[in-house]
């Protein structure tokens, strides 16, 4: 018998070439290659389906904004037609009903519409007497301050400026006093 060689001793097989001992076998090339592309081809349809579904969302959500917006203003019209049935009826009058007449008729109608929309959220900005600012008033004249505590301030309203819910829609058109930096 030879020295170092026992009978009874386990033999251990060499493991796979392209593994270590422990791991499990290398997968084939070609095996790899087709695996690979099934995951890319799988992960290109997704993709499309996704940005298919975004598409689709985006659209709804711009679609639904149109919607909504069409909405409001039928609201606001609803809302209006009382003043204009109004103004129909005055546009309607007797041609010998009197001037008073009439106008007390348009100040009446002037008032319900003003109230209609400022309930709609229109805010009326006649800035005289107060301080001039840019932001919301443009001055198309200037005067010279009867006083010096008058400087920058509005004289004069020309055109009042609207604000609809906080954003200026219209700035009022003013007469500012300034000395122009004279003092």
């Amino acid at each position: 018998m030879q020295k170092g060689f026992e009978e009874d001793a386990p033999v251990e097989e060499a493991p796979p070439v392209g593994t270590a001992p422990g791991m499990l076998p290398a997968e084939p090339p070609e095996g790899a290659i087709t695996r690979l592309e099934e995951l890319l081809r799988e992960s290109q349809e997704r993709h499309l389906r996704l940005a298919a579904e975004f598409d689709n969302f985006r659209k709804r959500v711009a679609r639904e904004r149109i919607e909504l917006a069409d909405r409001a203003q039928a609201a606001l019209v609803i809302r209006l037609l009382d003043v204009l049935d109004d103004m129909d009826r005055i546009v309607a009058s007797d041609p010998g009903t009197s001037v008073a007449s009439v106008l007390e008729g348009m100040v009446l109608v002037d008032r319900k519409l003003r109230k209609e929309l400022e309930a709609a959220g229109l805010e009326r900005l006649d800035p005289a007497g107060h301080p001039f600012d840019p932001a919301f008033h443009e001055a198309v004249a200037v005067l010279v301050p009867p006083t010096p505590e008058s400087d920058h301030t509005v004289a004069a309203t020309f055109q009042v400026g609207y604000r609809f819910k906080g954003s200026l829609v219209r700035p009022a058109r003013v007469q500012v006093y300034s000395s122009g930096g004279q003092h």
